[in-house]
């Protein structure tokens, strides 16, 4: 393999060196090509854009590959838990017993949220989107803790930092769920697992005993688990770049939320629900729905099938698949939407236009039905996103700080007017 790329720009031919990821990604780099010879890149979107070398996600999309630090997701699935991939993502390594014991205790401690708060939450109309009372709060958090706005801040603090964040967000995300029902506040409870105690905060009420069904349990666990980090997508390269600005944690978190709320996005699962409406609206007919789909004129598309990263199928889906067959089966749900999503699945899964273009259901078609299925309205899917992704957001800022990253600044191909002089065309 070549260890240098050369690239000829009229009679001048410029030496490049080649850089190689652990994994085998080759890449060219070009952080001299403009100083070389004048010219830039141009990439819209990013697509063919490495902008950092991370040592946090690997991707493969083509063989349908996820894994946190190594590890396949398959695994960490079945035989981790939240809490324990968050640690491994922020720190590189699986926490031993005494190091998962003392930072989930950390967490567990830092759970409450500073009682001024609750006013910010007065102030919202009781409509607001909880993607925008998210990522309000989450600015309004950094103002308890001006320590955080130090970009100079000790190991000790930053760990800090990432605690509060990790501790609260689960807090916050209840309460703008409370809201959204008009129900009181409920305050975290230390005898409760993070999971457990963030579903008792949600769906609890004073009034009566909650204990959190190990199945949904179980499902939430694992459905945070699969989104907490993917590589250099839309949010996460929105944190690093405002964090490139030595901007504190919660104001690139709050950036990242701003991210994930495009429905091209974080609203993927939100939209698979909406959909699944339509059809309902419709009358239910789900095989006239499919075919709409396969004609090309036809402008309707099948939400939460295929990815534009696996060109295969998504790892993540097929894990999420059981646990959201276990969720169905053991809450009994009767939901005609959810009926109309098994059906699709079938199809789906049976159908040879789909099994030949492998638009097989993704995470995000499951973990619509299950957050339906559990009882949370479709606006808070995004939110339930930000929650689950939150522990990746803060490994890459914190990886990002550490490696003194310089800001970010793309450039740009100007196609605007060229120089002209100013004439008074205004009636004054």
């Amino acid at each position: 393999m070549a260890d240098k790329a050369f690239i000829k720009l009229g009679e001048k031919e410029v030496e490049l060196p080649i850089y190689v990821g652990t994994e085998g990604e080759e890449s060219i780099d070009i952080n001299k090509l403009r100083d070389l010879t004048g010219f830039v890149t141009l990439d819209s979107g990013y697509k063919n854009t490495g902008a950092t070398k991370s040592g946090i996600t690997f991707l493969d999309g083509e063989l349908g590959i996820l894994r946190y630090r190594g590890y396949p997701i398959e695994q960490l699935a079945e035989k981790s838990n939240f809490m324990e991939v968050a640690y491994l993502l922020l720190y590189g390594e699986l926490p031993t017993n005494d190091q998962f014991v003392d930072f989930t205790d950390r967490i567990t401690h830092h759970t409450l949220v500073h009682e001024d708060v609750k006013q910010f939450f007065d102030g919202f109309p009781s409509n607001a989107h909880p993607m925008g009372q998210l990522c309000s709060l989450m600015c309004t958090l950094s103002s308890f803790y001006p320590d955080s706005l130090n970009p100079n801040m000790s190991k000790e603090a930053t760990d800090l930092t990432i605690i509060r964040i990790l501790a609260k967000m689960a807090t916050v995300v209840s309460w703008i769920h409370k809201k959204s029902v008009g129900h009181p506040i409920m305050y975290p409870q230390n005898k409760y697992d993070y999971v457990s105690n963030f579903l008792y905060m949600t769906f609890g009420m004073r009034t009566e005993e909650y204990v959190p069904d190990p199945v949904v349990v179980d499902a939430l666990d694992k459905l945070l688990i699969l989104h907490a980090d993917h590589e250099q997508n839309c949010s996460t390269s929105t944190v690093r770049m405002v964090g490139s600005s030595q901007a504190n944690a919660y104001a690139s978190v709050a950036a990242g939320v701003a991210a994930l709320w495009g429905p091209l996005h974080g609203g993927a699962n939100q939209q698979v629900i909406e959909m699944l409406e339509i059809i309902k609206a419709d009358g239910g007919n789900v095989a006239k729905f499919v075919e709409k789909a396969k004609d090309k004129n036809d402008n309707f598309r099948l939400m939460g099938f295929g990815h534009r990263v696996y060109k295969n199928f998504d790892p993540r889906a097929k894990i999420i698949k059981e646990a959201c067959d276990n969720v169905l089966n053991k809450l009994g749900v009767f939901d005609p939407v959810l009926d109309i999503a098994k059906q699709l699945e079938e199809v789906a899964l049976k159908d040879p236009y789909f099994v030949e273009r492998k638009l097989y259901p993704n995470v995000d078609f499951y973990s619509g039905i299950i957050y339906r299925a559990i009882g949370f309205p479709t606006e808070m899917f995004t939110v339930l996103f930000a929650l689950g992704r939150l522990p990746g957001w803060l490994s890459q800022w914190k990886e990002m700080r550490e490696a003194n990253e310089p800001i970010g600044r793309p450039r740009q191909i100007y196609t605007g007017p060229t120089v002209r002089d100013y004439t008074n065309i205004a009636i004054r």
